[in-house]
Order: C-alpha cells, then structure tokens, then sequence
C-alpha cells in the first residue's frame, strides 16, 4: 500500500492524497503543481490533475488540484486532504474545501488579513463567506478561516516563507531575489515533508523540471532541504496523521495533458498540416505542435507537420481545408466562438466531400463566456452548424487515452467518409494532466479511403467525375495537382465533374449521395467506437453522458455500489451519425434514465430524443465552468434514488 491514514475515513477520501495549490496567476502554481506530480508519479503512484484558472495573465486567482493513489485514479476530487498556498486569496476561497484531519500550509504574511483587503477576491465571494463567518461570530479576515478550519478539525501550519527564503539565501552565499525564485519548490517540499514522502523522488522531479541546468537544480535541492528540516524540527504534526510514500514501482508511464494526448494522435496519425488562430483552450495543442514540429517515428525515420498561425479562424478553416484537397492530412484546432466563425467553411467543405478534421476544445459559452472553463454547450453547433445539410462526423472523447486514439481515426473518418470530422474534446479533459501507460502504436491505422488513379479511373482521358454518384455516396477523390484528373471545386451545387447546376434531378442526385455517406458510417464504424457501457450491463439506474464527465461517474458508481446499488453507464462517444438502434435497445430497460452533462440545457439527452423519442427522467447538471466531481455526482444520484429529486438536478459549489 502506497498511502496510509490513520483516520476514520469518509466516502471519497480512502487510499490516496488530494493536495491544491493556489496563487496568482504568473506566480508559479503550474511549476509548484508541476514538481509535486512528477515526484509523485516518479515515485510509482496513479497522478491526476486539475487546472482552474481566470482568463487573466497576470495577477488573478488560479489553483491547481493534484491526485495521488497507488490505485487507478478517474477524476480529481472537490475537497482536498492538504491544501499549500502563499497568499491570502486561496485561504479565503479553499479553507472550506479542506477535509477533517487534512491541512493548511499558509504564509506568515497573510494570516490575518481582511477580505475586503484581498483585491480579486470576487465581491459575491467576500459576501458570502463574510456572512458564514460572522455566523459563526469569527472576523471576516484569514485569520477567521483558518479558525474556521480548526473548528472543523483542520490542522494550520504557519511558515514565515519570507524568513527561509532569507536563511535559504545566507546558506547558497545567494541574493535574496535569487533564493526567492524557490518559493514554489518549497511550498512543495514542506507539503511532501508534512505527510512523509521519500525526499529522493522530489529531488528526482527537480532534476526532470529542469534538465542539463545543474546550477538551478542544485539551488532547488538545498530548498527542499531546508523545507524539509523545517518540517521535522519547528512544526507541531502530532494531530496530523496523512501519510504518502512512493509505491517504488518503475512501471513504464507517461505524464500528459489532454491538449497534448491529441497533438500525440494526430501526430501518429499521419497529420500533415495544422492552422489555427489562437484561442483557449485551444491553442495549447497547436503550441505543443509547433514546439514538435519535426519529430522521429516509430520506425527511426523523420516525421514533420507544418503548423500555420492564421490571421482569423475563418482562414484558418480555409487553409486546412485547401491543404487535404492536396492528400494531406490536415486539421484545425478551436473553441466554440472559433467553430462559430468557420460554419460557412464547414458547408463548403460538406458540398465539395473535403476530407478535414476540426479539434473543438468546449469552453462555457455563449460569445466569449468563460474563456478558461469548462463546458459541453457546443455539441450542437458541431452537430449542425452551417447551412444546409451536409453529412459530417462527430465524435466526443472521455479520457487522454481516448483522446490520442481518436485523435488518429478522426483522419480515418474524414478521409474514409470524404467529409468533415469533429472531434469534441471539452476544457476539462484538455488541461487534465494525468499518468498513463504509454500508448500502443499497434493499434493505429493509416486508412486513406478512395483515392482516383488516373490510369485505373479515367483512362479515357476528359472530365474526371470526381463527384461521381455512388450507392455508397463515396466517389474516388482527385487530389489536386494529379494529371489526367479533373479538380473543380465551388459552393454551388454541381455536376459529377464539378460545375455548377441548379438543375432539380443532379440537384437530387447529389444531395442524397452525399447524405448517404452517413448510412455507410454507421453500419460500418464498430459499436466500441459508437458507445461504451460500464457497471453492470443489466442495471435498471442507467446513466448517460459523454466526455470527461465518466471520470467522476464511474467513481460515483463505485461508491453506490458499496451501498449495494447496481448501475451503468452508457457513455455515448460517436455523436454523428447518431447510434439510434443500438441506444434504442438499451435504454428500454432503463429505470430511470438519467442524463448527465456539463450544459445547462443537456444537449446529449436532447439528441437522444429527437432520435430515439425517450426523454431522460432526470438530467444531472453543471454549468459553472468547473468539471463534476464523484462526490456530488453521488449525492445527485442518492436523491434520484431516494425519490426526492427533481427532474433537473444542478450540482452548486460555489467554492470553487
């Protein structure tokens, strides 16, 4: 056993360590969270992470939740067992979230100062805990959370952060500014130092944090040091009781985020080309690309992608579009204002059978929303944005091995289906960082779907009738710049060779060979790709949802298990074509059907209807911009069972 607690423990908080970390944005939280993982994971243990920030560069409030098992972790957890911080705003936010018999790590500095003083503190924040404080007669300062939290069984340890930086600088023979720029590593070394985590795996971290710069290395090991004395000779830890230590296990893992899981398939998916215009959470993918430009393949020869930074995303959708006419394989990355702009391209792209990939990163929506959080309000506009009808894929992942998967078969789809393919990845997952075996390359297929041979298919020389009508409605394509091929292309209605027609037969004729494109997907694209059911397969309390709210379903649905309820989840990740005959068998015995989704008006149970004509008798939201934990998702789904709740169930948690 990797983690130990001496505690009587509560529901969600057995056999693993949840640990926040909160700042200022551009103080270092990333970094901090960043060394405390990789110590973690280098050590053996299951790691998981939660980014939360504001769409802010400098200054606002951002946190970092990471969580640590020596079991198979699937989402973070809401409430935390240790929470480390150097400024007053994450005491006022996050002292609430801390657990019975966890801690709080706080600076000196800010230990008594008054809300109305902390300047991004939001002002429906300060009101509400000002108001749950005085009813508990404390001030309206940090010095009234942290008494707070010890009336709640909370331990507090102080450190003068400004004082060890001083002594840290006298033993490096340092500028006190110089020994300053340690402070995040050593919020991590007196948290890893707190609940006993082998030092040597910390040092391991730093050495990874910051390869080939000895100096900076050696700087940060003599910070870790001198946390870790101050841990073990000035603290008090006698009331506190959690323990981590490193399960020693060298297996062979990765440490990624979700952005990066789906630059990684596109990648091994013979990506050629990617435009994009920045916007969050997007950007991240494309970033990482651009930095992995050139890379080694498998086999030890080169691979490259060009990654073009466009002027809008209106051209961005354009220019990949143009460039997988040519055969390459080509992709845009966006979020739902980006998608909003690139819907007439998507027509475009739908009436002339291009074959490219759109990454839609969901962030809370409508217009700019919340640049930075999370949501599942775009699943509609990726299911019918555009004018007109034009067959499109849609598929939506639910975890980072999933996404690097369909990453690479998004370009099967779109190159096998000669359509556009978007592939739904919401805010949460992208940022989630988590440890994951290395992913199997066996797996990945490079399938290019029909493509015109000159020889084979126009021998006769002439037009070439590159949208030829099909009983399949997929006509071998010309890619531009193949001789003896014909390549016209229009956003009129056309011929079999590309020109235009408003003639009502073609007219006819080509709409439904292009529709039918949809029949031959879904008849061909097996059902693990359509659906996954988890939990038991025969449970009347069956669960719909998508994207990375499994996570904390299948958390939940542990958690009910233990009180002897059976459930399942039907996790539905092809949204287009629509899997309505196998949802349809499945559902019949549902009792009750209940959605789950990060929208306010659950756009998936809403497809569900149209399709199959059965409404969920419950749906279990969230739309703050914050993913769903296993532990509200468990309440939600004990007051559906207990025959209390409403139809529309909203999870609230206005501490986050």
């Amino acid at each position: 056993m990797g983690l130990g607690r001496r505690l009587n423990n509560v529901d969600d908080t057995q056999h693993q360590l949840a640990w926040r970390v909160g700042g200022p944005q551009g103080s270092g939280v990333d970094s901090a969270a960043g060394i405390f993982s990789r110590a973690c994971a280098l050590g053996g243990l299951n790691v998981l992470g939660r980014r939360e920030y504001y769409s802010n560069i400098m200054g606002r409030h951002s946190y970092y939740d990471v969580r640590v098992s020596d079991a198979e972790i699937t989402c973070h957890r809401d409430r935390v067992d240790l929470l480390t911080t150097f400024e007053a705003e994450s005491l006022a936010r996050h002292f609430i979230s801390v657990v019975e018999g966890g801690a709080i790590v706080f600076s000196e500095k800010d230990e008594d100062t008054p809300l109305d003083k902390i300047t991004y503190l939001d002002p429906r924040a300060a009101r509400d805990l000002t108001a749950m404080l005085e009813d508990s007669d404390l001030p309206a300062s940090t010095a009234g959370t942290l008494e707070y939290a010890r009336g709640h069984g909370v331990n507090t340890f102080r450190i003068d952060f400004d004082a060890v930086v001083e002594t840290l600088a006298e033993r490096l023979g340092a500028p006190q500014a110089i020994a300053a720029r340690t402070l995040n590593t050593l919020a991590v070394a007196v948290s890893c130092a707190l609940v006993g985590y082998e030092v040597e795996y910390v040092h391991e971290a730093l050495a990874k944090t910051w390869p080939g710069r000895q100096k900076i290395i050696d700087m940060n090991v003599s910070a870790v040091s001198l946390a870790y004395e101050i841990v073990r000779d000035s603290l008090d830890t006698s009331g506190f009781d959690i323990e981590l230590h490193a399960t020693r296990s060298r297996e062979s893992r990765i440490f990624l985020n979700g952005s990066q899981a789906v630059a990684l398939g596109k990648m091994a998916g013979g990506l050629a080309f990617q435009s994009y215009y920045p916007i969050s959470p997007a950007t991240d993918e494309s970033v990482f690309l651009e930095a992995h430009q050139n890379f080694t393949t498998k086999d030890g020869g080169s691979g490259a992608v060009v990654v073009v930074q466009t002027e809008d995303e209106i051209s961005a959708f354009g220019m990949a579009a143009a460039a997988s006419l040519t055969g390459a394989r080509s992709s845009t990355a966006t979020s739902g204002p980006g998608l909003a702009l690139m819907v007439e391209g998507m027509g475009w792209a739908g009436i002339n059978e291009a074959p490219i990939v759109v990454t839609l990163y969901q962030r809370g929506g409508p217009s700019t929303g919340l640049p930075t959080r999370s949501e599942q309000g775009d699943l509609n506009l990726a299911l019918y944005g555009g004018s007109g009808d034009f067959p499109r894929i849609v598929l939506a992942s639910s975890d980072l091995t999933e996404s690097f998967y369909d990453a690479a078969q998004a370009f099967n789809y779109a190159e096998r289906y000669q359509t556009p393919v978007v592939h739904l990845i919401d805010k949460a997952l992208s940022s989630q960082t988590q440890t994951v075996p290395p992913f199997d390359m066996d797996p990945v297929r490079i399938e290019r779907g029909s493509i015109a041979d000159p020889e084979r298919d126009n021998p006769d020389g002439g037009d070439f009738p590159r949208f030829r009508v099909t009983e399949s409605g997929v006509s071998p394509r010309s890619l531009l710049g193949t001789a003896g091929l014909t390549h016209w292309t229009t956003g009129g209605e056309h011929t079999e060779v590309g020109r235009v027609t408003e003639d009502p037969v073609v007219r006819e004729q080509q709409m439904e060979k292009r529709m039918r494109k949809l029949d031959l997907a879904a008849s061909e694209i097996p059902l693990a790709e359509k659906l996954q059911v988890y939990g038991n397969p025969e449970a009347a309390f069956t669960l719909l949802s998508w994207g990375s709210n499994k996570g904390g379903i299948l958390e939940a649905m542990d958690m009910l298990k233990v009180d002897g309820v059976e459930a399942r989840l039907l996790q539905v990740r092809l949204m287009s074509p629509f899997p309505r005959e196998e949802l349809s068998e499945l559902i019949e015995s549902a009792a009750p059907l209940v959605a789950v989704e990060s929208s306010f008006s659950a756009q998936l149970a809403q497809a569900l209807r149209q399709h199959t004509g059965r409404a969920c008798e419950h749906l279990v939201l969230k739309y703050n911009g914050r993913p769903m934990s296993a532990r509200e998702l468990y309440g939600a789904f004990k007051e559906i069972l207990g025959g209390a709740a409403e139809r529309r169930v909203v999870l609230r948690n206005p501490y986050e």
